[in-house]
């Protein structure tokens, strides 16, 4: 026999089953190694994803919010000032427009007074202008115009307008208001026109 018949009759090395599948596997392995992740990893990595860009709009939305709530209070505040401003305003104009039409007429009312003080035999013209009076009296108060009290009340630089000063009498207080020449009216806390007044020493 030659020598190539004996290699070829010489009994081959045997590579165990085993190893001869698990290279196969092992390929296999690598193969899935390197491939694309599972679906199951790419959804959560997606829906990761998705979770952070919607808590970003709701972070954007919930400061937007807040910021339209700031402004929507601060115009509720300032047209509660600016309400209450024209409120003020209005009063005050409407006072000024009674304060000055009173002031017109006062001089006709210290006639009426005079009239009414002056001695006279007519009853009836006496009691017209009484009556003259009392309706004057009630249209100011309808105004909200008030008489000043003085008569017997201590001087009051603020509400009073001092012509004289007499020796005070027994049992009247120095700074006593003895006589009025002239009603004082004011309306509310602003004084329309002084009571003219006399003084104890």
């Amino acid at each position: 026999m030659s020598e190539q018949e004996n290699r070829t009759d010489a009994p081959q090395p045997q590579v165990p089953e085993t190893e001869t599948q698990a290279a196969p596997e092992a390929q296999a392995a690598g193969e899935a190694a390197n491939a694309e992740p599972a679906p199951e990893t790419k959804h959560k990595k997606k829906n990761a994803g998705q979770d952070a860009a919607l808590q970003a709009k709701l972070d954007a939305a919930e400061k937007k919010a807040a910021e339209l709530k700031d402004q929507l209070l601060r115009t509720a505040a300032e047209y509660d000032n600016f309400r209450k401003r024209s409120a003020r305003e209005q009063d005050a104009s409407f006072n000024n427009g009674v304060g000055f039409a009173v002031n017109q007429i006062l001089g006709i009312l210290d006639t009426l007074e005079m009239a009414a003080n002056a001695p006279t035999t007519d009853e009836n013209y006496k009691k017209g202008v009484v009556m003259t009076l009392d309706k004057a009296a009630a249209a100011l108060n309808t105004l909200k115009v008030e008489e000043i009290p003085a008569q017997g009340q201590p001087f009051d630089p603020n509400l009073h307008a001092a012509v004289q000063q007499v020796p005070a009498e027994e049992g009247v207080e120095s700074g006593t208001v003895v006589q009025v020449y002239q009603k004082g009216y004011r309306l509310g806390d602003r004084v329309i026109r002084h009571a003219t007044v006399v003084v104890a020493e």
